[in-house]
């Protein structure tokens, strides 16, 4: 049998055992990063999301067509505006063997709220978790969310008394990934498949969980091994010799090579993810540029002649191969609350952008550093780079900071004190409604409140947070609609983000590979089958 991680308990790796069947069905695939660590409240980041989605689960979870089923909860119902009653599903054991119930469901919230944690906003939309009994809880909201269970399904469920008996209680910080923090080493889900050796940035590696409660799984893998491929064309060679089934993402260039290959395919289609770049707009002076003493994005001249230096139709043309949509919005079509009518992008007009930066009193330009990460969205450095070219054009000279994921939200979010002056970003709502944007990018800085956790460079405007409340709250969808128009006319407006794109989903995969693709990028082990 494989050597396995000796951090595995005597029931786990009986477990194992009792789950490998006459036919065992081996995967291997590959990204362009790593997980950043394996705790499943560190970092709000979808890849690392999908991935721990497979080992851990929450109160919901969102199927192949990106329906919201069921998962750890069993029943939801509203019993007044503001109060959920929550049915927990019984006989859910974690990977240790110990039983699931309602003292696990109010820890895991209670963690998702300590310093360490990405969760912040997402557990926070929950005031009070009331235990009812061992299978019941409540869950007790500020106002009222009709959206709250559609968040349910990214906010993972812990072992309580793992937790304690490891010293696990608080979510290990996304600036110290993989270097602090037992749950970032360690893992023990609910989930079909369990963590059984972990080699941050060379190889983790997953074995089929027997003891978990859905018999009828649609994966007939029983052994899984993941292994980060940062450079592009190394990937898509290992893909094409065989030595993984299924990798991403694929540069668009090389849709055709693999199509035309034999035994692979590209999978192809539109991701829900915007790509867009945000400013600055809170501090007075800015931590990275030459400008001293103020801020020039406080200035909307400012910040419009950055979004009219920006050539999206030629990023669109040469850094994407036609395979991305540039986007006026925040988010994109598949999201709830997207109104095509809004969705024009910035005009392109350097010479206006020229005129404005005079009118700000910054006719020669500027420096500015501009954070970025490098291994974490389609094409994300090239893309930083183009709009640098572009900014450099208006007498904007870029300094450009490109970094691997784990080092790049490490120094912009909040737990490395939103360390950026200038950054490129991707986002796709949990919820897939874009209440989540609000809440999420739109919505000032409030820590209190739990609302703009993702704003990184503060864009702040009163009404966009009352927008924010009364959207959330909204249930009649024509009304809803409209409030949601309006903040997102005003942040377009006050060109508070400058977005870009939609990304393309780019996938490759061998031929008796059979997958399901979801439009918000997560890949889910559930669905995979080998032929």
């Amino acid at each position: 049998m494989r050597k396995l991680s000796k951090l595995l308990s005597g029931v786990a790796i009986a477990a194992i055992m009792a789950a490998t069947p006459a036919v065992a069905k081996d995967f291997k695939y590959a990204f362009q990063g790593d997980s950043q660590g394996l705790d499943p409240h560190g970092l709000n980041e979808t890849f690392s999301l999908g991935l721990l989605g497979n080992v851990y689960e929450g109160l919901t979870v969102y199927d192949e067509n990106l329906a919201l089923v069921p998962a750890l909860a069993t029943e939801w119902k509203t019993i007044s505006p503001k109060v959920w009653l929550i049915k927990l599903r019984q006989g859910v054991k974690f990977h240790n063997g110990n039983d699931f119930n309602a003292d696990d469901v109010v820890f895991s919230f209670a963690r998702t709220q300590t310093k360490g944690s990405d969760q912040k906003a997402r557990g926070g939309l929950v005031t009070k978790v009331v235990k009812i009994d061992d299978h019941t809880v409540e869950l007790h909201t500020a106002n009222p969310l009709p959206v709250l269970m559609q968040e349910m399904a990214f906010l993972f469920m812990m072992d309580k008394e793992w937790s304690e008996a490891n010293g696990a209680t608080e979510a290990a910080n996304v600036s110290d990934a993989n270097e602090i923090g037992y749950a970032n080493r360690n893992s023990n889900g609910t989930g079909p498949f369990m963590i059984t050796s972990r080699e941050p940035g060379v190889k983790t590696v997953f074995d089929r969980f027997d003891g978990h409660w859905n018999k009828d799984l649609k994966t007939n893998v029983t052994h899984v091994e993941f292994t980060p491929i940062k450079e592009a064309a190394t990937r898509v060679a290992a893909l094409l010799s065989h030595q993984v089934d299924m990798v991403y993402p694929v540069p668009v260039q090389d849709w055709k090579r693999l199509d035309e290959a034999e035994g692979v395919r590209a999978l192809k289609g539109p991701e829900a993810r915007t790509i867009f770049l945000g400013m600055d707009q809170s501090r007075d002076e800015l931590l990275h540029s030459s400008v001293k003493g103020k801020n020039p994005f406080k200035d909307i001249r400012v910040r419009k002649a950055f979004a009219h230096a920006l050539n999206l139709d030629a990023i669109k043309a040469k850094i994407m191969r036609g395979a991305a949509t540039p986007s006026g919005l925040m988010v994109a079509p598949q999201i709830n609350g997207f109104n095509a009518a809004l969705n024009t992008p910035y005009a392109y007009d350097p010479e206006l952008s020229k005129k404005l930066l005079a009118e700000a009193g910054y006719a020669d330009g500027f420096t500015l550093t501009m954070d970025c990460p490098n291994n974490r969205y389609v094409n994300d450095e090239k893309i930083c780079q183009a709009a640098a070219s572009m900014l450099a054009k208006i007498g904007i000279k870029i300094d450009l900071l490109a970094q691997p994921k784990s080092k790049y939200f490490g120094k912009v979010l909040a737990q490395g004190g939103y360390d950026t002056s200038f950054y490129l970003l991707g986002w796709t709502p949990g919820s897939i409604d874009s209440h989540n944007v609000f809440a999420n990018l739109l919505h000032c800085q409030d820590a209190e409140n739990k609302m703009g956790a993702f704003n990184l460079g503060n864009y702040c405007n009163d009404r966009v947070d009352e927008i924010t409340g009364l959207v959330g709250a909204e249930t009649d969808q024509a009304k809803r609609q409209a409030l949601i128009d309006e903040g997102f006319k005003i942040v377009q407006d006050e060109v508070g983000y400058l977005p870009l794109h939609q990304q393309p989903l780019s996938w490759g995969a061998g031929d008796n590979i059979e997958l399901n693709q979801r439009a918000d990028n997560v890949f889910d082990l559930r669905y995979v089958v080998v032929k």
